[in-house]
């Protein structure tokens, strides 16, 4: 049995475990949390009575806090995207920021088109875009290529309704303050869009676009979805949902601002994850009316691109009741929190899993899960303490996109970029959106906490 310092070792060596499962055995994240949650909890001094009751506790609570939200958020992205929205919502984007800047541009469009939709089905969808602005523009197609791949990760790791940072606020207890979370994200993503942005134009200079083969169809848009929607519809399943969150956290502030009566009750039904989304999902619907993709052909679709996510982020709140069963928690509070290490725990932890095993989601899930019994003792159980924790988590959970990851290989490929120039221009670019955003959220910490 391990205890005291042990369990921290313990901790450890428990982690590299699940990443050798994951990333050299092959298999699956689910199974392989879940195996780690026993090894640990086997270990780490829990009854082995009582370790059944808190795996299953652990997972199934997680669950019903944050599934039904991950589903309704993966449904809506599913909508934007067969609809055609997505790309209603990237030429607006072009429209506003204007071709004179097109690397800035298509920098934005993906952080805006990431939000609802996955990155690596935002970047197929809007290549073609990126290859004829590139070519109205006459500017670097490496540096476009960039620009989108970097403006599609910020949003992906940071804001909801994007499954990863709800899963990670879900673990940590906070799914009722959306609203900061979403917040903190645009602010932390946006600067990390930013060093991405000046990372793409100075990468465009130095690599020469003759290393991209790939020649995209510039019509392959009216193909796939003939009459586009309307900006306003197209952006109304995102923006009514995160305004309706917003409003929910404005009036549970702890001055009750609008107080607590019949206004209060009702900002406060709307304002809930689960509603606020099932509304979204709701304005959504009208989008469809000229898809080629049934109603239920999309949930289906939605269901099965959920389910994965849903069943690594029970298997995450399973290991955080193994860890809170044991006494790690309390030690760290007495001996280690000292070392005012605070919000570098949870980067250096999601950006080790990231790096090692490609999945920004199962960083996110796996390390929220993990730092959620130790918030306290690392100094950070305060709301705020717990936001900014997953701002840190989702800077780890961008350091860095390379070779076992799957969205280096949709841009890599996409692009007709080999290997090596993908390193050079994309992983490299991710490597600087990480550092930018925990830094970020460290000054943050300073002025907050």
């Amino acid at each position: 049995m391990f205890t005291g310092f042990g369990l921290v070792i313990l901790l450890v060596i428990t982690i590299a475990l699940m990443i050798f499962l994951i990333n050299k055995v092959k298999l699956h994240p689910f199974l392989a949390i879940l195996l780690s949650a026993y090894f640990f909890a086997l270990l780490g001094g829990v009854k082995v009575s009582d370790i059944d009751g808190v795996i299953r506790s652990g997972f199934g609570g997680l669950l019903a806090y944050i599934g039904i939200v991950i589903i309704l958020g993966t449904i809506i992205g599913v909508i934007l995207e067969k609809s055609g929205a997505a790309i209603t919502m990237a030429n607006f984007a072009l429209k506003t920021v204007g071709k004179k800047n097109p690397t800035l541009a298509m920098g934005i469009v993906g952080w805006l088109v990431s939000i609802p939709v996955f990155c690596d089905s935002g970047y197929v969808i809007l290549a073609p875009l990126k290859k004829s602005l590139a070519k109205i523009s006459k500017s670097s197609m490496v540096t476009m290529t960039v620009a989108l791949s970097v403006g599609l990760y910020a949003s992906h790791t940071l804001v909801p309704p994007t499954p990863g940072p709800i899963a990670a606020a879900g673990n940590l207890g906070i799914e009722n303050s959306l609203g900061l979370v979403i917040l903190f994200g645009v602010f932390v993503s946006l600067v990390a869009l930013t060093a991405g942005y000046i990372y793409a134009k100075f990468i465009g200079k130095r690599v020469d676009d003759s290393v991209l083969s790939v020649d995209l169809d510039d019509e392959i848009i009216e193909e796939n979805y003939g009459v586009l929607p309307s900006t306003f519809m197209a952006f109304l399943p995102i923006l009514l949902p995160v305004l309706l969150i917003s409003l929910g956290t404005i009036v549970n502030l702890p001055a009750k601002p609008i107080g607590e009566g019949t206004i209060y009750q009702m900002f406060n039904f709307l304002g809930k994850p689960t509603t606020a989304l099932l509304i979204g999902l709701f304005t959504a619907l009208p989008l469809l009316k000229d898809s080629k993709s049934t109603f239920n052909d999309i949930v289906n679709t939605g269901i099965r691109i959920a389910a994965p996510i849903l069943l690594i982020t029970a298997a995450g709140g399973a290991f955080g009741a193994a860890i809170k069963a044991t006494t790690i928690a309390g030690y760290i509070g007495d001996n280690l929190s000292v070392l005012s290490v605070g919000l570098l725990v949870p980067f250096i932890i999601a950006a080790a899993l990231k790096t090692a095993q490609g999945s920004s989601t199962t960083a996110l899930v796996v390390t929220s899960s993990i730092v959620a019994p130790l918030l306290p003792a690392l100094g950070l159980g305060s709301e705020i303490g717990a936001v900014l924790t997953v701002m840190a988590i989702g800077a780890g959970a961008m350091t860095i996109s390379h070779s076992n990851d799957s969205y280096f290989w949709v841009v890599s490929q996409t692009a007709g970029m080999d290997t090596q120039t993908a390193y050079k221009t994309h992983s490299i670019a991710t490597l600087f959106m990480g550092i930018a955003s925990i830094i970020t959220t460290l000054i943050l910490g300073l002025i907050l906490l």
